[in-house]
């Protein structure tokens, strides 16, 4: 199929479209950095863990009845295999259980790498916060000392001036 539209151009519906994904990215990434600001984001992963383990569960669940025979089994093998333990007591064996296996088991290790670098941030957030507040005390002890030594400076100045003041009215 050729499409004879000139080279740069786009419908409105595709300039729509674009519009409507920047949005929906924004929104996510506006909760994103609130939730890291807020340092809440260990909450927010935590309940996408359950999310994500009740939903795996009941998928599995769904399409392999045989290994999984009760919800809590599905349940239990989600978590532990999204939390990437994966103790081998409850395995799938069909080709769907086993594709539902290796979307959580990816799905977990983005988890765990996600909680990291949470940790890490709210770490790093602490020590940034430490070292401002001492280089904010440091810059108030040397405007002190700056002012200190501007006011000695100024006095010799003005005893110079007077000095040569007197040197040349007198």
């Amino acid at each position: 199929m050729h499409d004879d539209r000139a080279v740069g151009t786009e419908t409105t519906n595709e300039r729509g479209t674009r519009g409507l994904r920047a949005r929906r990215r924004s929104k996510f990434e506006r909760r994103a950095e609130h939730a890291i600001a807020t340092r809440h984001a260990f909450r927010y992963l935590a309940m996408a863990t359950i999310v994500l383990s009740a939903g795996a569960a009941v998928l599995v669940w769904a399409v392999d009845r045989r290994d999984f025979p009760t919800v809590g089994d599905a349940f239990w093998w989600a978590l532990q295999t999204l939390s990437t333990v994966g103790y081998g007591d409850v395995v799938p064996h069909s080709t769907w259980g086993r594709a539902v296996g290796s979307v959580v088991i990816v799905l977990g290790v983005t988890f765990l790498a996600m909680l990291t670098a949470a940790i890490t941030s709210y770490f790093i957030a602490a020590d940034q916060e430490r070292r401002e507040a001492e280089v904010e005390r440091m810059r108030g002890r040397r405007a002190v000392d700056r002012d200190a030594q501007l006011a000695e400076i100024l006095e010799r100045l003005r005893a110079i001036e007077g000095r040569l003041g007197s040197r040349d009215g007198g």
